[in-house]
C-alpha cells in the first residue's frame, strides 16, 4: 500500500512538472518578442560587467557604464563601417570575375564517354516522355490556320472560331503615383525592427549594469525564497561560467577569424580582412557559422582565378583552421567552464534555434549553461543537471550497484579491476562497495528488491570479494598510512579477529576489512555471520587475538554490536575492542558514546581508519631490534659471575622451591632461573623444562631470549612469541610451542646483571602490573639468597 501511495505521489509530481514545462515553453515562444532581447542584454551584460566592476573603482558606476556601451556601440560601428567598404569593393570588382566563372562551368561539363553520360542522357530521354502541364487560367484565342494548309476533314468537325462580334475586354490600369514618404517608409520599415531591438537591447544593458546590485537582490529574493546562501552560490555560479565561457569563446573566435584573414591574404583572396571579420562574427553560431563563414571565401576564390589552387588552397585553410580550434583552442581554454555534456549542447542548440529562430542558436550555450547551474543548486530542478550536466550519471558506488543487479549484462570485477587502476582497494571498498552495500539494504528493506535478486547480489558480491582476495601488497604499507596518526614505523604484529554483528552484510563488510589487514601484513580472519553469540566469544578464546573489530552495517544497530562489547569486554577485559559503524552517516556522538560505555575501545565509520587504529594496538618492532646487543661491561660482568660460583653448579633445593612456586602463582608451564657467561645460557634451576633441555642444562646465548634481559639491563616482555620479529623464526621456540615470555634482571650489588628470572607460557599472555611486581621481588629475593650463600666463600678468601 505505502509503494502504491509513493508510486501515484511521484506520478503527480511528475505530471505537475511536465504541465509547468509546457507552460513555459510556450511562454518563451509566444513572448519571444520580449524574452530576446532581455536574453541578449544578459548576455552582453555577463560580458561586460567584470570590466564595469574594475571602471567603476576609478570612474563610479554610471560613467563606466556609458564608457562600456560607447566603446561596445564604436567597435561595432567601425567594424560595420570597414565591413560595408569591403563589400561595396567587392560587388564593384565582381563583374570582373566573369570569365573565370564561365571557365569553372565549363570544366565541370561531363566528359564525352563518361560514366554519367549515359545517365544525362536517360533523364533527357525520360523527361520527354512525363505529361506536360496545361495551364488552368483561359486559354488565349487561336488563330485559324491559312485556307491553303487547312485539311479536307469535314467542316462539322472542325472548332468553331471565336465569334469577332464579342471582342475581349480589356482593363487599362493607370500607374500609382509612389511620393517621397512612401519611397523612404519602404527602405526604412525593414530597419526598423532589428534597430528597434538593436536599442532595446542597449537601454536594458545599461539598466542591468547600472543596477545590477538591486537586480542581484531581488532574483535572491524571488528563486530563493529564504535560501540566501544557495541562491547566492548559484548566482555566483552561473555568472561564472557564462562570463568565462563568453570571454573564451571570444578569445577563441577573434583569434579563428584572424587566423583565417592572414591566411586569406596570403593566399590571395580578395577583401580578406572582410571574410576574417566575418568569420569571427559568424563563429559565434554553433554549428553552422563556420560553414556559412567559409561558403563565401571558396566561393570568390573559385571566381577569381582559372585554376584550382586558390580554391584548393582556401578549402584546406578553413579545414585546418577548424580543426585546431575545436581540438587544441577549446579544449584548453574552455576546460569544464561550461559545465554542459556534448550531447546536451546539441539538443540545446535544436531547441533554442526551434524556439527562437538564429537567435537562439547564439544563445543556446549561456542559457543552457543556466539552466544546468540552477539544476545543481536548486534540489527542484536537479533533473536538469541530471540530464545536461557533463558530470557523470552514475556515481562509482551507483555504477557498481547497477552491475551487481545486471551481472549477466555488466561485469562488476571488471569494474572494481578498472578503478583499481587509479585507486586503492582501502578507498574502492569505502568509497564503492560500502555505499553499495548499503543501498542494496536499504532497497531491501524498502521492498525494492525480491528474494531472488537480493540472493542473486549476495553472490555476486561474494565472488567479486573471492576475485580481490588474491590483490597484491599495496605500494603503499600501513606504515606510512598510519605516519600522520603518530604510529611508529616498522612491521605490524598483530592478529585482529573481524566479527560480523549479526548478518550477510557484517559478515561481507569485516571480509573487506580482513582483505585490507591482510595487505598491511596484519594477521586478520573472519567469522561467519551465522555463528551465535557464544561461539563467537569461544572462537574469540582460541584464536588469542591481539584486537578483534565488531562490524555493523544498517540496518543492523548498535544495540546487537553494544550487547557483544559487553560480553568480550567482561571476558577479555585486556582485549582491544573496535568498532565499524561501516556506511552510517547520521549524528554518532550518541552511538559512539554508548559504543564505549559498553566496552568499545573506539567507534570508526571508515576502513582506511579502522587500519590506522588497529596500527595503534599493533607491537611495532623496529630492525635494528634483531640482533642481540652486546653489554658494555662484558668482561666485568662475566667475572662477577664467576664470583658467584653458580656457573655450572648443581641444582639446589632453595632455588627449585622458588621455581615451583611462580608456576603455580602466574599459571604459567615453565618457570627458570639462569646465568649467562659470554657464550651460553645456563639453567641454575628449571620448573616444566623439557626432559632433553634439562638434561643439557644449557643453550646457546645467540638463540636466548634471556639474553636480551642481560643486555638491557631491564625487565622484558614478550606477550606472543610468535609474532615477535626477533624470536617468530627461533625453532626452538616453535617446536616447543612456547608463546609468551616474562622475564627480569638478575642484577648483583655491584650493578652486574649476571644472569635473569624468567617465565614462559604455551600460550599467549599479557602480564598485569602485580604480575610484573612479583618477578622483581622474587629476582631480589634470589640475589639474597646468593648474597648469603656466597658470605661464607668470601670469608674463606679474606682469612687465607
Amino acid at each position: 500500500m505505502q509503494t502504491g501511495t509513493r508510486t501515484a505521489s511521484a506520478t503527480i509530481v511528475f505530471m505537475a512538472n511536465a504541465v509547468i514545462g509546457a507552460l513555459i515553453i510556450a511562454a518563451l515562444y509566444l513572448g519571444r518578442e520580449i524574452f530576446i532581447p532581455l536574453a541578449l542584454a544578459a548576455l552582453l551584460t555577463f560580458l561586460l560587467s567584470p570590466v564595469v566592476v574594475r571602471l567603476e573603482r576609478w570612474i563610479g558606476r554610471i560613467a563606466a557604464v556609458l564608457a562600456m556601451v560607447m566603446v561596445l556601440c564604436g567597435v561595432c560601428g567601425g567594424l560595420g563601417w570597414a565591413l560595408t567598404r569591403q563589400m561595396i569593393d567587392l560587388a564593384e570588382r565582381l563583374p570582373d570575375y566573369k570569365e573565370n566563372i564561365h571557365l569553372k562551368l565549363s570544366s565541370l561539363q561531363t566528359a564525352t564517354g563518361g560514366k554519367f553520360k549515359r545517365l544525362s542522357e536517360t533523364i533527357k530521354e525520360l523527361s520527354k516522355d512525363l505529361p506536360k502541364l496545361e495551364a488552368t487560367s483561359t486559354p488565349a484565342p487561336r488563330t485559324p490556320p491559312p485556307p491553303s494548309l487547312t485539311n479536307t476533314a469535314p467542316l462539322e468537325a472542325a472548332e468553331p472560331a471565336p465569334s469577332p462580334s464579342k471582342p475581349l475586354p480589356v482593363e487599362i490600369v493607370k500607374p500609382e503615383r509612389v511620393g517621397m514618404p512612401e519611397q523612404m517608409g519602404s527602405l526604412v520599415k525593414p530597419l526598423l525592427g532589428p534597430l528597434g531591438t538593436t536599442a532595446l537591447v542597449l537601454l536594458l544593458v545599461i539598466f542591468m549594469l547600472s543596477h545590477h546590485e538591486d537586480l542581484r537582490g531581488r532574483m535572491i529574493r524571488l528563486i530563493g525564497k529564504g535560501n540566501i546562501s544557495a541562491t547566492t552560490r548559484a548566482m555566483d555560479d552561473a555568472a561564472r561560467r557564462v562570463t568565462r565561457y563568453l570571454f573564451m569563446q571570444l578569445i577563441v573566435n577573434a583569434s579563428y577569424g584572424l587566423a583565417i584573414g592572414v591566411g586569406l591574404y596570403f593566399i590571395g583572396v580578395p577583401s580578406a580582412l572582410f571574410w576574417g571579420a566575418l568569420a569571427t562574427v559568424l563563429r559565434f553560431i554553433p554549428y553552422i557559422g563556420p560553414w556559412i563563414a567559409a561558403a563565401f571565401p571558396i566561393a570568390l576564390s573559385l571566381a577569381v582565378t582559372n585554376n584550382w589552387t586558390m580554391p584548393a588552397l582556401t578549402i584546406g585553410l578553413f579545414v585546418v583552421i577548424e580543426l585546431l580550434s575545436n581540438n587544441i583552442m577549446e579544449p584548453l581554454l574552455y576546460g569544464s567552464s561550461t559545465g554542459v555534456s556534448a550531447v546536451a549542447l546539441i539538443v540545446a542548440a535544436v531547441f533554442w534555434t526551434w524556439l527562437w529562430g538564429a537567435v537562439g542558436l547564439v544563445l543556446a550555450v549561456p542559457l543552457t549553461v543556466c539552466l544546468v547551474v540552477m539544476g545543481r543548486h536548486v534540489p527542484r530542478f536537479n533533473a536538469l543537471a541530471v540530464l545536461l550536466s557533463d558530470e557523470k550519471a552514475l556515481e562509482p558506488h551507483e555504477e557498481f550497484y547497477h552491475r551487481l543487479l545486471t551481472p549477466d549484462v555488466n561485469d562488476a570485477s571488471a569494474f572494481a579491476s578498472t578503478y583499481l587502476k587509479t585507486k586503492s582497494l582501502t578507498t574502492l571498498y569505502d568509497a564503492v562497495f560500502i555505499p553499495a552495500l548499503a543501498a542494496v539494504e536499504y532497497d531491501k528493506k524498502n521492498d525494492e528488491l525480491d528474494d531472488e535478486q537480493y540472493v542473486g547480489i549476495q553472490q555476486e558480491l561474494r565472488d567479486v570479494l573471492d576475485d580481490l582476495s588474491s590483490q597484491p601488497l599495496e605500494k603503499t604499507p600501513a606504515e606510512a598510512d598510519n605516519a600522520g596518526a603518530g604510529v611508529p614505523s616498522g612491521v605490524f604484529r598483530c592478529r585482529v579477529l573481524c566479527l560480523p554483528t549479526r548478518a550477510m552484510r557484517d559478515e561481507f563488510a569485516s571480509t573487506m576489512l580482513e582483505q585490507i589487514l591482510r595487505q598491511h601484513r596484519f594477521e586478520a580472519k573472519t567469522f561467519s555471520a551465522t555463528l551465535t553469540t557464544g561461539e563467537l566469544l569461544g572462537a574469540v578464546e582460541n584464536e588469542t587475538a591481539d584486537a578483534v573489530c565488531i562490524s555493523v552495517m544498517p540496518p543492523s544497530t548498535i544495540v546487537h554490536a553494544r550487547y557483544l562489547c559487553r560480553k568480550l569486554r567482561a571476558q577479555f577485559p585486556k582485549m582491544h575492542i573496535l568498532v565499524g559503524l561501516w556506511g552510517a552517516t547520521e549524528d554518532l556522538v550518541d552511538s559512539k558514546t554508548r559504543l564505549r560505555e559498553g566496552g568499545a575501545d573506539e567507534v570508526v565509520t571508515t576502513l582506511a581508519d579502522a587500519v590506522v587504529q588497529l596500527g595503534k594496538y599493533a607491537a611495532v618492532i623496529a630492525p635494528d631490534a634483531l640482533l642481540v646487543p652486546s653489554t658494555n661491561d662484558e668482561s666485568s660482568r662475566v667475572a662477577a659471575l664467576l664470583g658467584t660460583g653458580l656457573l655450572d653448579s648443581a641444582a639446589e633445593p632453595a632455588f627449585d622451591r622458588i621455581t615451583r612456586r611462580l608456576t603455580r602463582i602466574l599459571e604459567v608451564q615453565i618457570a627458570l632461573i639462569s646465568f649467562i657467561d659470554a657464550e651460553r645460557q645456563f639453567f641454575k634451576s628449571q620448573s616444566g623444562l623439557d626432559s632433553d633441555l634439562s638434561a643439557a642444562g644449557q643453550i646457546p646465548r645467540d638463540v636466548s631470549v634471556c639474553a636480551h634481559v642481560v643486555a638491557n639491563r631491564e625487565m622484558l616482555i614478550v606477550e606472543d612469541l610468535a609474532r615477535d620479529r626477533r624470536f617468530s623464526g627461533d625453532t626452538l621456540f616453535k617446536q616447543r610451542g612456547l608463546r609468551s615470555y616474562a622475564g627480569v634482571p638478575l642484577r648483583t650489588a655491584g650493578g652486574h646483571v649476571i644472569g635473569t628470572l624468567c617465565v614462559l607460557g604455551f600460550k599467549p599472555r599479557r602480564f598485569e602490573e602485580n604480575e610484573k611486581r612479583l618477578l622483581e621481588v622474587t629476582a631480589e629475593e634470589i640475589m639474597e639468597l646468593i648474597e648469603k650463600r656466597a658470605g661464607p666463600a668470601k670469608k674463606s678468601n679474606e682469612s687465607r
